[in-house]
């Protein structure tokens, strides 16, 4: 995510410039109100479910970020202004009317999760509920069938009846004050018709496993959400920050700002993302990625908030503040994710207040038919058929959607939570399911099918002995990029205690290198062609490319030129796992900026053909051949890890970016983020996919097969209440077992 506030309003000001009634928002993030403004009349309803989820999405990305910012752009017709505990986005064209607008309240439900200890208990409550029902229906079936009094069973029957339909009775209540109907009001509405009719012991018994099935239903959501925030327990609090004085000073986390110094001792939690410019160490980045082993780190290494330091003590250079760390970024994704709707759980929404109102007409429908139509007693049952309301009220259970309503969101919280575990991070539902729809796999070369861990192997200057200035100048320029060179570059500049120049002018050549100034004189570091076409190409043609397995920079500064040469190391699984994946159906490709040879010696040792390898690519190029693809019928994953990557990842069926510490843009444009920094979890990704849509499908057939096979038994007239009672809540309650499976998936 984009630590910009533009980014952090984008999904307002969007939602803003997509309705042409709304004129301006106003939004009090702590009141949870909405003020939207109009010129005419409009359906309030209808924006108002549509602001409710668009907030939701921003519900942890609005408030401290903007609180640093008065004024920040949006949309190009839209500004947004930070007011004294509130935002306003409003309209350019439409503010010379602003007179005329007329302002309308919205008063929205809370939009937080509960707390995890809040998820814990509700559904301790609940199957305490449940545990009561229980108990008084087998003490009312024991008291009916040992004679103990004749009017004594009907009182534990209607206690358990009290006790089960506790919850759902609280929550009818609030639904109705909202003028909805949902499961809730169906299954009590059927409990009081069973006890109507006297059928005390079915009415106890749908609601002792609806609010069973109630609570499994819960503690499986709690469960999958205990997964996701364990791994967040140990966010830092505090931080200790070498001042001016060489003193150190024990802050709050919040307090820390860019370039400060942090100081990080053995056993300490690394406070926030910072660059080591003394001391070595080891990190263990087990809550970023996963891994368990602790990493390495020297001079010129960058260090994450939320990880272990192992052993000894650095100093690092603070690079951003604490809410805007790879720790927080994975907090934020993974929270939003969970909001994040799946297209098929879209489908299942549809499943709402109009379906209830469609079922209550169905039954309704059929009491009259069976009653006046097949002239059944209405309320009796007589000669061993049952009666019309009988039957109705079998109807309306079997009828009623909520193992369909939970089949997918329950799977694709469960798949999140396993992935967020095992350092797989899917932006919401719908990734999960696309992944698995992928035919075709493009791959870039560096730092992903190779470490990315670059070293420094040599450096030559022309003239000669000029070597340090060149290392020097180029320490200048990659001191302000995040590629794999930059990092092996500054690592070797810090490891050789080089100064830092001062530049001016800098600027990012995408996929070419970079350039700035230094006094009048401009800097140029990139590759090879941009010596080619300039007066220097006919000297740079007589110099021999580098052997392969071996990356080159070029630098020109004045009349001087050097050469950087670099050694980059291909992953030892990217092979097997690249095999694996073409033994899923799925074919790969290598797409790479990279000269020929270098790209077919990487290509060809790790199994692809030369048909599979793309080199010589600028990102258009990339992008390019992802729109060809696209448009052939092919659906394409792309995974990459710089700001190169980021457009070919948005042009791609499905994003991912390799790595925690990938670069922001292509964390941005990613829809799945592999948070271990290994090619294997790319496996483990598709795998989770399609073991997730398969358990979607499971339970889609579960829950609509269920309804369908008991509706038209009930119609029929053939299914007693408790068949019906038990077919509904055991298919609900099989499907969140079943998607519960996922969390004990096992990796590849």
């Amino acid at each position: 995510m984009s630590d910009s506030p533009d980014r952090q309003v984008e999904h307002l000001s969007r939602f803003l410039g997509t309705q042409n009634d709304i004129e301006a928002i106003l939004y009090d993030p702590e009141k949870n109100k909405v003020s939207l403004a109009f010129l005419g009349n409009v359906d309030q309803e209808a924006l108002q479910r549509a602001l409710k989820e668009t907030l939701r999405i921003l519900e942890h990305e609005l408030g401290a970020q903007l609180a640093q910012n008065d004024t920040v752009k949006a949309e190009d017709d839209i500004s947004i202004r930070k007011l004294p505990h509130q935002i306003l986005l409003e309209k350019n064209q439409h503010k010379s009317v602003s007179d005329d607008w007329k302002w309308k309240d919205f008063n929205l439900e809370p939009l937080t999760n509960a707390t995890e200890e809040e998820e814990e208990e509700d559904w301790r409550v609940q199957a305490a509920f449940a545990a009561v029902c229980g108990l008084g229906i087998i003490l009312g079936w024991t008291s009916e069938h040992m004679n103990w009094h004749p009017w004594l069973h009907n009182v534990f029957y209607i206690l358990a009846i009290i006790a089960g339909g506790w919850d759902p009775a609280i929550e009818t209540f609030e639904n109705l004050k909202k003028r909805k109907l949902d499961i809730h009001f169906l299954m009590l509405a059927v409990a009081l018709g069973a006890a109507a009719i006297d059928a005390l012991t079915e009415g106890a018994l749908l609601l002792f496993l609806f609010s069973l099935s109630g609570a499994l239903e819960t503690f499986a959501l709690h469960r999958t959400k205990k997964e996701i925030s364990a791994l967040f327990k140990t966010t830092p609090k505090r931080a200790t920050i070498i001042g001016a004085d060489g003193k150190e000073n024990d802050v709050p986390v919040e307090e820390v700002t860019t370039d400060q110094i942090l100081r990080v001792k053995p056993g300490d939690l690394v406070a926030v993302d910072a660059l080591i410019i003394d001391g070595k160490t080891a990190t263990d980045e087990s809550t970023l990625t996963g891994e368990s082993v602790p990493v390495n780190k020297n001079p010129g290494d960058t260090i994450f908030s939320g990880t272990i330091n192992t052993w000894g003590s650095v100093d690092a250079k603070v690079l951003r503040p604490a809410n805007q760390s790879a720790l927080q970024k994975i907090i934020t994704l993974i929270q939003q994710a969970q909001k994040l709707k799946a297209p098929s759980q879209r489908f299942t929404d549809k499943f709402g207040t109009g379906y209830t109102w469609f079922v209550l007409g169905l039954t309704t429908l059929m009491f009259f038919i069976w009653w006046l139509g097949f002239g059944i007693s209405p309320f009796d049952n007589v000669d061993g058929k049952y009666s019309s309301f009988y039957r109705a009220m079998t109807l309306l259970v079997v009828a009623s959607p909520c193992a369909l309503v939970l089949s997918i969101p329950s799977a694709i919280l469960a798949a999140i939570a396993w992935g967020a575990k095992n350092g797989i991070l899917f932006r919401g539902g719908a990734a999960v399911e696309k992944l698995a729809e992928v035919d075709t796999l493009a791959l870039d070369k560096t730092g992903t099918m190779t470490t990315g861990n670059m070293q420094v192997v040599s450096i030559d200057s022309y003239p000669p002995s000029r070597e340090r200035e060149i290392a020097e100048l180029a320490y200048a320029l990659e001191s302000q990029s995040k590629h794999p060179i930059a990092h092996a570059i500054v690592q070797y500049a810090l490891e050789n205690k080089l100064p830092l120049k001062q530049i001016d002018s800098f600027q990012s050549l995408t996929g070419k290198g970079l350039k700035a100034k230094m006094g009048e004189s401009q800097i140029i570091l990139g590759r090879r062609e941009l010596l080619e076409k300039g007066p220097l190409a006919k000297s740079i043609g007589t110099i021999p490319q580098p052997q392969p397995g071996m990356t080159e920079v070029w630098l020109i500064y004045d009349k001087l030129i050097g050469c950087i040469m670099l050694k980059d190391e291909v992953r030892k699984e990217t092979k097997e796992v690249l095999a694996k994946i073409k033994s899923l159906g799925i074919n790969s490709l290598m797409l790479t900026g990279d000269r020929q040879e270098a790209a077919l010696c990487v290509g060809e040792s790790v199994g692809l053909s030369p048909e599979q390898i793309k080199f010589g690519l600028h990102p258009e190029d990339k992008v390019k051949i992802i729109a060809d693809l696209t448009r052939s019928g092919k659906r394409v994953a792309m995974v990459g890890d710089g700001v190169n990557d980021a457009p070919c990842l948005a042009a791609a069926y499905v994003s991912i970016a390799m790595g925690a510490r990938g670069s922001d843009a292509a964390l941005e444009q990613s829809e799945i983020i592999l948070m271990k920094d290994r090619i294997d979890n790319i496996l483990n990704a598709f795998s989770l996919s399609r073991e997730a849509r398969k358990i979607i499908k499971q339970n889609l057939v579960i829950s609509l097969g269920t309804v369908l096979v008991m509706v038209c038994a009930a119609m029929g007239g053939f299914v007693p209440l408790t068949l019906g009672v038990i077919a509904h809540e055991g298919s609900t309650v099989l499907v969140c077992i079943n998607s519960l499976r996922l969390l004990f998936l096992k990796k590849e």
